[in-house]
């Protein structure tokens, strides 16, 4: 009697297990991005990296623009959908219905956390305007590079991840390229440090903090709290920095470092990958005699 009584209490548990996976299961097949909206926040890696891939930020920016609504609310449908990363996604799948069908489920299901994710990507987004440099008055004006090497290894100062993008003169020497602010905001810091050399941080309208670092020289004497304008001159690229002595140079090849940051609920500057949003601005472009 006792041991078939065991074995009615085992198969009743067996049959309730295989019906909770089973809903599961549904449940995840059916909403995907359900518990992604939980589980990735603005300090998890994949949302730092803002792997928009080729051509879809601008497909999401176009989208946004056409039908009256937030970039921010665009990309945070996408980039969940997508686990965070759109490097294999076409801009074909860009489009108003599978974005309003997505929008629509995960604000159901999670409003809080889709509105603090379009928010984050909105102040990353809305205020960019310019490439931080401009395009010449000619086609031999001079030329520079750029990859992606986001987490890549720095050394100086300790070990440490490279938390930002680098683009890098091919050739033009110190002082050659104007850096111009990508948007409006306000100068937060300037001056030396050590890591950065001669630096401008401004923070834009929508919170972004915009980081440009190793300058060679600065247009004029920027104070902290002074308004500058999107595609304004910031100063002329170089090679300073890495070292504790103000003015110190030649410690590296001419570059601009250009940073992106985001204050969070446990940071005040969190980095994010620049990378795939100059890509999407270099095309706009303001113009300079050089």
């Amino acid at each position: 009697m006792g041991n078939r009584r065991s074995l009615a209490v085992l198969c009743g548990s067996v049959l309730l297990l295989g019906v909770l996976v089973t809903v599961m299961l549904h449940h995840l097949l059916e909403n995907p991005f359900y518990d992604q909206l939980e589980a990735y926040t603005l300090e998890d890696e994949r949302f730092r990296a803002m792997a928009f891939g080729e051509g879809n930020l601008e497909a999401m920016v176009m989208l946004a623009g056409e039908h009256g609504v937030s970039v921010g609310e665009v990309c945070c449908a996408f980039l969940v959908e997508e686990e965070y990363d759109l490097t294999e996604t076409k801009p074909e799948r860009i489009t108003f219905g599978r974005w309003n069908s997505l929008r629509e489920s995960m604000t159901e299901r999670k409003p809080v956390e889709f509105a603090k994710l379009a928010r984050a990507y909105d102040a990353v987004l809305s205020d960019a305007v310019y490439f931080p440099i401009p395009a010449g008055d000619s086609e031999g004006a001079g030329k520079y590079g750029y990859g992606d090497s986001w987490g890549a290894e720095r050394t100086y100062g300790g070990e440490r991840r490279h938390e930002g993008t680098d683009l890098m003169d091919q050739g033009n020497g110190r002082g050659f390229f104007p850096v111009v602010s990508v948007s409006d905001g306000v100068v937060e810091h300037v001056g030396w440090l050590e890591l950065g050399g001669w630096r401008i941080g401004i923070r834009a309208p929508g919170g972004a903090y915009f980081y440009y670092a190793h300058l060679s020289s600065y247009d004029h004497e920027f104070m902290v709290g002074e308004e500058v304008r999107a595609g304004e001159l910031l100063g002329f690229m170089g090679d300073s920095g890495y070292s504790k002595v103000p003015g110190t140079v030649g410690n590296f090849a001419v570059h601009l470092h250009f940073g992106i940051y985001l204050r969070t609920d446990h940071f005040e500057e969190l980095s994010v990958n620049p990378y795939w949003i100059l890509r999407y601005l270099e095309d706009k472009k303001v113009k300079y005699a050089y």
